[in-house]
């Protein structure tokens, strides 16, 4: 098949996902065009079924605010066109699903069907979606979809409850993860750069933003410092950076406290961890925590959204209340207090994240794809 994916290019999750999406179709054989306002940041290599293509935006000074959604139709009609592409796959429902159907409509006046699947990834549903503005968009948008799937149950359900007038069946296909790129065997070398008298590693990796409740991750982990000795990582970046280093300074805890800012692939840092925390007010996933897991890092989480489909309470880590710092540290450092105890966590966030493996999604999506033309083959 030849697919075009449409995503953001950046280190937010649903970025992430389109993109390992991308690259594991492409090595099974597909060719794979991404089309995008820059090169996304997981594209770090290429190979003979990977393309990439840029959607230049003009300044002209008639615009406040540049009209993207525009020259993203038109990029994806001529890609379609040139590349005779099968089928668009966008993530994210605005602007990429009302873009798509622009682009399918324009298309189709010129005698070529480009059906398109929608993936919901979160925010998109949950809080930009929750704006009037956007939501008789957004609703024709997936409505228009020949297909839209949604990365938890979770998700799915705060689609229908937020927007009424959906009338698509959605389908649920979970995040995933590339366990062969979590094998790393200089693990405690790595980790004396960071914990050099054998304190416990724990981390946390997030955009900074006020959702993400970084401050509770700095408060646990100070209740936790005075139980056991530990540090922290935190990586990433965003409008809460400012805020947090603050607390740490309030707390006292900088100089047990690492910010690494952002990084492209975090799978070596997670590997050095022992305990990963996501106090989150709510995910539609929670990609982070399943990266952690297939390091071998048992989780610490809130229990909203899509978090208890990935974390699995009292086996891969537990789950606590949102904001409930007190119940998030004690069952951390039951989960630190001994290497026994520890080892089985980690054992056991393992298999949990094997679930999750791409061997076990991409056939989903394939299958989807292969439906989706079917039904659409023989129409204009």
């Amino acid at each position: 098949m030849k697919i075009g994916i449409v995503c953001y290019p950046t280190f937010g999750g649903s970025g992430v996902v389109a993109t390992e999406l991308g690259k594991a179709l492409a090595a099974k054989g597909h060719q794979v065009h991404f089309i995008t306002y820059s090169q996304p940041v997981r594209l770090d290599f290429f190979s003979e079924n990977l393309f990439y293509h840029e959607v230049s935006v003009s300044d002209y000074p008639l615009f406040e605010y540049q009209p993207y959604e525009l020259v993203l139709s038109s990029k994806l009609v001529d890609v379609v066109k040139h590349e005779k592409l099968d089928l668009l796959h966008v993530h994210y429902a605005i602007p990429h699903a009302s873009a798509a159907y622009m682009a399918k409509q324009i298309l189709a006046s010129q005698g070529i069907n480009i059906p398109f699947i929608t993936t919901l990834h979160g925010t998109d549903i949950t809080l930009v979606g929750k704006d009037p503005s956007f939501e008789p968009v957004i609703t024709f948008a997936i409505n228009q979809s020949n297909a839209v799937t949604a990365v938890s149950e979770s998700l799915k359900k705060d689609t229908y409850i937020n927007f009424h007038n959906i009338k698509k069946d959605i389908h649920v296909i979970p995040n995933f993860i590339c366990l062969d790129e979590y094998n790393f065997t200089d693990v405690k070398c790595h980790k004396k750069i960071y914990a050099p008298n054998g304190e416990r590693v724990l981390i946390h990796v997030s955009n900074f933003r006020k959702v993400k409740r970084v401050d509770d991750v700095l408060r646990v982990f100070d209740k936790v410092r005075k139980k056991i000795p530990a540090k922290l990582i935190l990586v990433g970046d965003g409008p809460e950076r400012a805020n947090i280093e603050k607390l740490c300074r309030e707390l006292n805890t900088c100089d047990d406290i690492k910010l690494l800012g952002k990084i492209v692939n975090p799978e070596q840092v997670l590997s050095i961890a022992d305990l990963f925390l996501l106090p989150s007010e709510t995910e539609s996933f929670g990609l982070a925590a399943l990266e952690a897991m297939a390091a071998k890092v048992p989780v610490i989480s809130s229990n909203s959204g899509g978090l208890p489909e990935v974390n699995e309470d009292g086996f891969s880590g537990y789950m606590c209340n949102v904001g409930d710092i007190d119940d998030m540290a004690e069952k951390a450092i039951h989960i630190l207090k001994d290497d026994t105890t520890l080892n089985k966590f980690k054992h056991n966030a393992y298999e949990q994240a094997k679930k999750f493996d791409i061997a076990n999604i991409l056939p989903l999506y394939e299958n989807l794809y292969k439906e989706v033309l079917k039904k659409t083959k023989f129409k204009i």
